[in-house]
């Protein structure tokens, strides 16, 4: 099969490579469509240890089952597993399983290739042709839905009272302001310092787009929730500053690990952070029957390029020349 391997940092090889093998209790899938999300970048950046060259990245993807008794079926594809035996699995929350896997990770590869083997409960069905683009969007917009969720679940008042406020414009971002409208809230913002994807943002229903320095931008400590889906020093700075007394920031950002968290502030308004982390079983199930039922809108906000055309694509969104929130690859 041919797949975009990070084979150096910064540098992207489409190659030929040997198929994968499905084990018991494995599917194989045929890749139609693979998104690009910024855990892909960090490791083509050569910041994440945890992907170390070569390898084969990208989580976020749809397909065709190939072979089996579910021969042709479509499907999402929920990239990570837990031990199903520990308590954090035991209890629907195999995203904190202290031996979760994931695809894009060692020792399992991604699904930037034209195949990929994946236990086959990861795979929640798509129902028609027509919705298997969308249906790539399942993961990245499920760890939206989490965030939302989770920040949602300790308000205090009701949710179509709520000011939301949501700390950038990718797919994650988008995705917890398409989640929260999902969910009832009403006064959603997205703020975004890109003029080029800001553009983008403004075309889409469902929330308010703002560089942070316009007249939609929110006035500080007038949110109820604050969602960082970028997650370095500056946006946590942001998010403590526009957080409430009594407010809730959902941090799911994984930008950078230092600074910016206004712990006086938090401490003496009562301001609860969580960390975020992916999302549950249950979740990526909740997103799916979400896109699947529209309610998450068209999804249309996505730019699709081949496979073959990789390195150019992680190069524009490393330099800020994509406008679309997530670019997919087609193998």
């Amino acid at each position: 099969m041919k797949a975009l391997i990070n084979s150096d940092v910064e540098v992207l090889s489409y190659l030929d490579h040997i198929d994968p093998v499905a084990k018991a209790g494995e599917e194989l899938v045929q890749i139609k469509y693979s998104g690009i999300c910024g855990s892909d970048m960090h490791a083509f950046l050569g910041h994440d240890a945890r992907r170390p060259t070569p390898l084969i990245l990208g989580h976020e993807a749809s397909g065709a089952i190939v072979g089996g008794p579910r021969d042709g079926a479509l499907v999402a594809i929920n990239p990570l597993n837990g031990c199903n035996t520990c308590n954090a699995c035991i209890s629907g929350k195999a995203n904190l399983c202290a031996d979760r896997q994931i695809i894009s990770m060692p020792p399992r590869p991604g699904a930037f290739a034209e195949m990929v083997a994946i236990p086959s409960e990861n795979l929640l069905e798509v129902p028609h042709s027509g919705l298997l683009q969308s249906g790539s969007l399942t993961e990245p917009l499920a760890c939206g839905w989490h965030a939302s969720r989770l920040g949602l679940l300790i308000q205090d008042r009701a949710v179509e009272k709520l000011k939301c406020v949501v700390l950038g414009g990718g797919a994650i971002g988008v995705g917890s302001a398409l989640s929260l409208r999902a969910m009832g809230v009403v006064d959603i913002t997205v703020i975004e310092v890109n003029p080029i994807r800001l553009a983008t943002l403004r075309g889409i229903d469902g929330f308010d787009a703002s560089s942070g320095e316009d007249s939609k931008s929110p006035k500080p400590g007038t949110a109820d929730l604050v969602i960082d889906g970028v997650g370095y020093a500056a946006t946590r700075a942001t998010a403590c500053e526009l957080a409430k007394p009594g407010g809730v920031i959902s941090h799911i950002g994984l930008g950078s690990g230092e600074g910016g968290v206004d712990v006086r502030r938090m401490t003496l308004q009562e301001i609860t952070f969580i960390g975020t982390y992916t999302y549950t079983p249950q979740d990526f199930k909740d997103t799916g029957a979400a896109i699947f039922a529209g309610r998450l809108g068209p999804l249309d906000w996505v730019e699709t390029r081949s496979l073959s055309e990789g390195q150019l694509a992680f190069d524009d969104i490393r330099y800020g020349r994509a406008p679309a929130p997530k670019i997919i690859l087609i193998p």
